[in-house]
């Protein structure tokens, strides 16, 4: 494929993505993990600087849960789920 296909594939994917959670949908991508969005309420926060309150709007956040295969890569246990896969698909 050409870079430019490539990147209208993505971008169209993200932009799916995007609009699922903007709607409130959540969006799984197997083997990486779960995106979904959160809203956080409305509260007074003070700067840190100067110590004055301040007014934080009401908003949403993305929040994202790694799968169990990225969580084990990710904390070494990821070669050991390696080898297994290896050994399943070598018994094909």
């Amino acid at each position: 494929m050409y870079a430019r296909d490539v990147e209208r594939v993505v971008d169209a994917i993200l932009d799916r993505m995007t609009d699922a959670l903007a709607d409130g949908d959540r969006v799984e991508l197997r083997g990486l993990g779960a995106f979904s969005s959160r809203e956080t309420r409305a509260r007074v926060s003070r700067n840190p600087r100067s110590g004055v309150a301040v007014q934080v709007p009401e908003k949403t956040n993305v929040h994202f849960k790694p799968s169990k295969t990225m969580h084990a890569r990710l904390n070494r246990g990821g070669i050991e789920l390696e080898d297994k896969a290896d050994r399943l698909l070598s018994v094909s």
